[in-house]
Protein backbone atom coordinates (compact mmCIF):
# COMPACT_ATOMS: atom_id res chain seq x y z
CA UNK A 1 0.00 0.00 0.00
CA UNK A 2 1.49 3.48 -0.97
CA UNK A 3 0.68 6.17 0.72
CA UNK A 4 1.66 8.71 -1.20
CA UNK A 5 2.30 8.27 -4.83
CA UNK A 6 5.31 9.50 -6.76
CA UNK A 7 3.50 12.33 -8.38
CA UNK A 8 1.99 13.41 -5.40
CA UNK A 9 5.61 13.50 -3.59
CA UNK A 10 7.13 15.00 -6.77
CA UNK A 11 3.97 17.65 -6.83
CA UNK A 12 4.75 18.20 -2.77
CA UNK A 13 8.37 18.79 -3.94
CA UNK A 14 8.09 21.04 -6.77
CA UNK A 15 5.51 23.24 -5.06
CA UNK A 16 7.97 23.69 -2.01
CA UNK A 17 10.83 24.65 -4.36
CA UNK A 18 8.61 27.15 -5.69
CA UNK A 19 7.62 28.56 -2.28
CA UNK A 20 11.05 29.20 -1.71
CA UNK A 21 10.86 31.91 -4.75
CA UNK A 22 7.59 33.44 -4.51
CA UNK A 23 6.84 35.51 -7.32
CA UNK A 24 9.76 33.87 -9.20
CA UNK A 25 9.11 31.58 -12.38
CA UNK A 26 11.45 29.06 -12.31
CA UNK A 27 12.03 26.46 -15.74
CA UNK A 28 10.99 22.99 -15.74
CA UNK A 29 14.58 21.89 -15.82
CA UNK A 30 15.54 23.74 -12.82
CA UNK A 31 13.36 22.02 -10.70
CA UNK A 32 14.10 18.47 -12.02
CA UNK A 33 18.09 19.43 -11.33
CA UNK A 34 17.30 20.85 -7.79
CA UNK A 35 14.98 17.70 -6.80
CA UNK A 36 16.35 14.99 -9.03
CA UNK A 37 12.96 14.58 -10.54
CA UNK A 38 12.64 12.58 -14.11
CA UNK A 39 11.58 15.79 -16.66
CA UNK A 40 8.75 14.03 -18.64
CA UNK A 41 7.02 13.00 -14.87
CA UNK A 42 7.84 16.42 -13.83
CA UNK A 43 6.34 18.12 -17.17
CA UNK A 44 2.57 16.23 -16.75
CA UNK A 45 3.02 16.87 -13.04
CA UNK A 46 3.33 20.47 -13.85
CA UNK A 47 1.17 21.11 -16.37
CA UNK A 48 -1.68 19.33 -13.73
CA UNK A 49 -1.09 21.78 -11.32
CA UNK A 50 -1.10 24.67 -14.34
CA UNK A 51 -4.74 23.22 -15.25
CA UNK A 52 -5.81 23.41 -11.58
CA UNK A 53 -4.89 26.76 -11.34
CA UNK A 54 -2.35 25.78 -8.28
CA UNK A 55 0.65 27.31 -10.62
CA UNK A 56 0.70 29.99 -13.28
CA UNK A 57 2.88 30.44 -16.40
CA UNK A 58 5.12 31.86 -18.77
CA UNK A 59 7.09 31.12 -22.07
CA UNK A 60 10.55 32.17 -22.70
CA UNK A 61 13.86 32.67 -21.84
CA UNK A 62 12.60 34.54 -18.28
CA UNK A 63 9.63 32.01 -18.39
CA UNK A 64 8.68 28.54 -16.11
CA UNK A 65 6.10 28.42 -13.24
CA UNK A 66 5.70 30.36 -10.06
CA UNK A 67 2.67 29.89 -7.76
CA UNK A 68 -0.47 31.28 -8.27
CA UNK A 69 -1.68 30.36 -4.52
CA UNK A 70 -1.06 31.74 -1.05
CA UNK A 71 1.24 28.51 0.25
CA UNK A 72 -0.92 28.49 3.81
CA UNK A 73 -3.18 27.55 1.22
CA UNK A 74 -2.20 24.79 -0.51
CA UNK A 75 -2.98 21.69 1.78
CA UNK A 76 -1.15 18.02 0.84
CA UNK A 77 -4.73 16.56 1.18
CA UNK A 78 -5.91 18.55 -1.61
CA UNK A 79 -2.86 17.76 -3.78
CA UNK A 80 -3.48 13.67 -2.53
CA UNK A 81 -6.67 13.90 -4.25
CA UNK A 82 -5.75 15.69 -7.35
CA UNK A 83 -3.20 13.01 -8.07
CA UNK A 84 -4.74 9.55 -6.21
CA UNK A 85 -7.94 10.47 -6.13
CA UNK A 86 -10.42 10.26 -3.06
CA UNK A 87 -8.34 9.11 -0.18
CA UNK A 88 -8.47 5.32 0.84
CA UNK A 89 -6.58 3.05 2.74
CA UNK A 90 -7.90 -0.12 1.70
CA UNK A 91 -10.71 -0.93 -1.32
CA UNK A 92 -13.52 -3.21 -0.51
CA UNK A 93 -13.40 -6.22 -2.58
CA UNK A 94 -17.05 -5.87 -3.23
CA UNK A 95 -16.52 -2.32 -4.04
CA UNK A 96 -18.35 -2.86 -7.58
CA UNK A 97 -21.75 -4.35 -5.54
CA UNK A 98 -22.91 -4.13 -2.50
CA UNK A 99 -21.17 -6.09 0.46
CA UNK A 100 -23.71 -8.09 2.49
CA UNK A 101 -21.67 -6.98 4.75
CA UNK A 102 -21.16 -3.66 4.67
CA UNK A 103 -23.46 -2.94 7.63
CA UNK A 104 -22.14 -5.05 9.85
CA UNK A 105 -18.54 -5.23 8.65
CA UNK A 106 -16.05 -3.97 11.40
CA UNK A 107 -12.93 -3.72 10.08
CA UNK A 108 -14.45 -1.22 7.48
CA UNK A 109 -15.49 0.52 10.08
CA UNK A 110 -12.34 0.68 11.85
CA UNK A 111 -10.36 1.36 8.37
CA UNK A 112 -12.92 4.46 8.12
CA UNK A 113 -12.15 5.56 11.42
CA UNK A 114 -8.43 5.34 10.34
CA UNK A 115 -9.08 7.33 6.87
CA UNK A 116 -10.84 9.99 9.23
CA UNK A 117 -8.52 10.77 11.14
CA UNK A 118 -5.36 10.60 8.29
CA UNK A 119 -7.54 12.66 6.41
CA UNK A 120 -7.49 15.74 8.69
CA UNK A 121 -4.43 15.32 9.61
CA UNK A 122 -3.22 15.94 5.98
CA UNK A 123 -5.86 18.75 5.62
CA UNK A 124 -3.65 20.34 8.29
CA UNK A 125 -0.09 20.30 6.63
CA UNK A 126 0.28 23.05 4.11
CA UNK A 127 2.92 24.18 1.46
CA UNK A 128 3.67 26.81 3.95
CA UNK A 129 3.87 24.43 7.16
CA UNK A 130 6.17 22.10 4.80
CA UNK A 131 8.18 24.57 3.99
CA UNK A 132 8.87 25.88 7.47
CA UNK A 133 9.73 22.39 8.44
CA UNK A 134 12.54 22.55 5.87
CA UNK A 135 14.10 25.71 6.60
CA UNK A 136 14.20 24.63 10.34
CA UNK A 137 15.85 21.44 10.04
Amino acid sequence: MKLITKNTDYAVRSLIQLAKEPGRYVSAAEISKRETIPAPFLKRILQTLIKEKYLLSREGAAGGVRLNRRTDLIRIIDIMKLFQGEFRISECMFQKRICPNRATCVLRRRIRTIESKLIAEFAGITIAALLKDKEES
